[in-house]
């Protein structure tokens, strides 16, 4: 499961819109067993930009797929980039359950593998809002 979808990570940085921070973005995720790609698409007003992880997620909600089962995401190959916490938060409200992969990629043969919880304890989800 982990190959196809950091390879769909990975295609997905090559169409990074990175002009000003030249720092370009892949992610992927898996919805109801179909993978979704995105990349990052920034702006000049730089508040107008979207992070690839919330590309793929958008696109996949907007195609009514809404329980997310996995998330890749690779930027920098000589480091590890995690989403950020926007990201995360909006991967919290989609995910099938806090226990969900989050592969972080520096290049297909090396990449960590944590789950939701891990990098975003305390989750904050529509649950507590029932509270």
């Amino acid at each position: 499961m982990y190959e196809q979808l950091i390879k769909a990570a990975i295609n997905a940085r090559d169409k990074a819109y990175a002009p000003y921070s030249n720092f370009p973005v892949g992610a992927a995720i898996i919805s109801d067993g179909k993978i979704f790609e995105g990349c990052n698409i920034e702006n000049a007003s730089f508040g107008a930009t979207n992070c690839a992880e919330r590309t793929a997620i958008f696109k996949a909600v907007s195609e009514g797929h809404k329980s997310i089962e996995a998330v890749a995401v690779i930027g920098d190959v000589n480091a590890y980039t995690y989403p950020c916490g926007i990201c995360r938060q909006v991967i919290a409200e989609f995910a099938k359950d806090t226990k969900i992969p989050i592969i972080i990629i520096k290049n297909e043969k090396e990449y960590i593998v944590k789950t939701l919880e891990d990098i975003l304890p305390g989750i904050f989800s529509k649950e507590d809002l029932n509270k």
